[in-house]
């Protein structure tokens, strides 16, 4: 059974299957778990890599290597033993969290980077590591806002996944403007994520946004099906549903969708694909729940662009996230007339300070302050930005960019500009 108390530390942070965490609980297991890593030889810098489903054990390993200054790599731990190879070699990891099964599985991969330079694996169950620390205290790790944090993997859809490397203060800034100005996340909320945790769309929207105001975050640890995800939104009765457009049309095609309950749904969060205009309308005949369709990337940390509450334009990503800016630019570099499309740069306190090992790719995309996002977008009359594909998909007729399909608003992102989303962890009493 799941209580509620007074204070932040006896509030439900986490609700897994039957079972429930409190932020008390969740800080210790995460104090537990530094001593632990400090103990094997992470120092302030050094990667650990996170190869977990979700489960109490994602959050407990994440903040424990936040809390000491370590850097969080995540990846899919349920990729081919030729993946966990790049991923090993490519971080350099000190320390492999994950659990016995992932690690007999991946064996000969993990034997291989233990003669390199990992220096232990880490098992877990769902709740906290197999560790010997019963100590509930961890000083804090002697870093800064400016101090690499979190490798945030592109999708490498053009080669290798690449980490964007991004810093403690990232954190903050993407908080307090999206999560708080925008989505106006509150102690109340109750959060559910169809991506998984490894995605930095959920690690955000599930994991960081709801515990840096204290509301409850629900994990499964099931691949997410139709079935899956329409059942925990019965037991877990969110109010915000971290979502796709894919698994949006699932839900509204399930046999039960015309019976269930999504009363408690005050938000739907949408990102990795187009929102067609149609499936929107049928949602929201359905639920009368407005979807919040944005865009972010890994190279900016996370969503800049959206759809407000009250303030949907169908057809359109919305408008900046407060602390933003953007321009639509040419191949000059120079931005084009309103209304035309070009390529969107953007510019924010939470851009990436590179990519690891790509230092052409890093220059190419990293411009300063600004990002250039290789999406093509243009503004229309009213400002809301219009997503028109990748440079690739389009074509250019006498020196002007133009979409070569009939309907923009069904064209699908690149995966690796799903929503991109961090947070806070803020432990205290109201």
């Amino acid at each position: 059974m799941c209580s509620s108390d007074l204070t932040r530390r006896d509030k439900v942070a986490l609700r897994f299957r039957d079972a429930c965490w409190t932020f008390g609980e969740m800080a210790a297991s995460s104090c537990r778990m530094g001593n632990h890593l400090r103990a094997l030889g992470v120092r302030e810098e050094d990667r650990v890599l996170l190869a977990l489903d979700d489960t109490p054990a994602f959050a407990v390993s994440w903040f424990g290597v936040v809390r000491i200054g370590g850097v969080v790599a995540m990846m899919n731990p349920g990729v081919p033993t030729k993946d966990w190879a790049y991923y090993l070699r490519y971080t350099r990891a000190r320390v492999l969290v994950t659990t016995a099964a992932y690690a007999a599985a991946n064996h000969a991969a993990i034997e291989e980077a233990l003669g390199r330079q990992l220096l232990a694996v880490v098992r877990v169950a769902l709740d906290e590591p197999e560790i010997e620390s019963r100590d509930d205290t961890c000083p804090y790790g002697d870093v800064g806002p400016d101090d690499p944090a979190v490798w945030l993997f592109s999708s490498g859809s053009t080669g290798a996944p690449k980490a964007c490397v991004h810093v403690a203060g990232d954190f903050v800034f993407n908080t307090e403007m999206y999560a708080k100005k925008v989505l106006g996340f509150h102690e109340g909320d109750v959060t559910l994520g169809v991506p998984k945790l490894f995605f930095g769309y959920a690690t955000g929207t599930n994991l960081l946004f709801p515990w840096s105001v204290g509301a409850t975050t629900c994990l499964f640890a099931e691949r997410s099906t139709v079935d899956t995800v329409m059942e925990n939104i019965q037991r877990y009765r969110p109010t915000v549903v971290t979502n796709v457009p894919t698994m949006i049309h699932r839900m509204l095609e399930h046999p039960d969708c015309a019976t269930a309950d999504f009363s408690s749904i005050r938000a739907v969060l949408s990102a990795g694909e187009a929102l067609p205009a149609e499936l929107y309308r049928r949602w929201m005949e359905r639920t009368g729940v407005e979807i919040l369709d944005g865009i972010g990337s890994a190279e900016m940390f996370h969503i800049y662009i959206t759809n407000y509450p009250g303030d949907v334009r169908v057809g359109t990503l919305g408008k900046l996230v407060p602390g933003y800016e953007a321009k639509i630019v040419g191949d000059d570099d120079l931005p084009v007339p309103p209304g035309e499309i070009g390529t969107l740069w953007v510019k924010g306190p939470s851009n990436a300070i590179c990519y690891h090992q790509d230092r052409a790719k890093s220059r190419a995309t990293f411009r300063g302050d600004w990002t250039s996002t290789g999406d093509q977008f243009r503004q229309d009359e009213d400002g809301y930005f219009v997503y028109c594909g990748r440079a690739d998909d389009l074509l250019k007729v006498g020196g002007v960019y133009v979409s070569p399909t009939e309907d923009r608003k069904s064209t699908r992102l690149n995966s690796s500009h799903l929503v991109i989303s961090y947070a806070v962890f803020c432990l205290k009493k109201k």
